[in-house]
């Protein structure tokens, strides 16, 4: 999610979509592939899970630029040298463990091209506290100093969940938590926003 588009601006400041293949890594059900559409010359989204594609594929019906793949991180279906921008949000990326993914990103991501990921910021705001508590043996460090090494650059960002009913902040609670820590956010969190921080890691290849 990205209801305010601070992380959009900041992918576009860094490296305008214009004219790009943009190649959107764990797309699930496509929800991001309509905004690249509109701004990339061409848009591949990647996607594991059969399913997912097949909403991605349909949500994108009738975009001639777009394309959807079955594929994983580790072997994307995409050709060497092939890929201006790459977009990975809260998908396979999550530190140490990627490694092949990082590789693939080498071969597909052309030179002057850039790389994208978005995760979790664990050290602030009312959801990295929730998330604190999710993964206690959670070490935002050691992270920050994978990603230092691996030639990304961090970038800090703050966004909102904001939610029209009560029911959906409790719906994507229970989705996002086990159960019981679910219920102790939503019976000690009111409203219908919740502050959000987020880690933009990027470089360019």
């Amino acid at each position: 999610m990205d209801p305010d588009g601070r992380i959009a601006a900041a992918m576009e400041r860094i490296r305008p979509l214009a004219g790009a293949h943009v190649l959107d890594i764990g797309c699930g059900t496509g929800y991001y592939l309509p905004g690249f559409a509109a701004a990339a010359d061409r848009v591949t989204g990647v996607e594991p899970h059969g399913e997912l594609a097949a909403a991605a594929r349909a949500r994108t019906a009738g975009l001639e630029n777009t394309a959807v793949r079955t594929g994983v991180a580790q072997r994307l279906p995409v050709p060497d040298a092939s890929v201006d921008v790459a977009h990975a949000r809260w998908a396979y990326f999550f530190g140490r463990g990627c490694e092949p993914g990082l590789r693939e990103l080498s071969r597909v991501v052309r030179r002057g091209g850039a790389a994208f990921i978005i995760d979790n910021d664990a050290t602030r705001s009312t959801f990295g506290s929730w998330f604190r508590r999710f993964l206690p043996r959670y070490d935002p460090d050691d992270v920050e100093r994978f990603w230092a090494a691996q030639g990304f650059v961090r970038e800090p960002l703050e966004i909102r969940w904001r939610f029209e009913r009560r029911a959906d902040f409790e719906a994507v609670a229970g989705i996002e938590f086990p159960p019981a820590l679910a219920a102790e956010i939503t019976a000690s969190h009111p409203g219908l926003e919740v502050d959000y921080a987020v880690n933009l890691w990027w470089r360019e290849y």
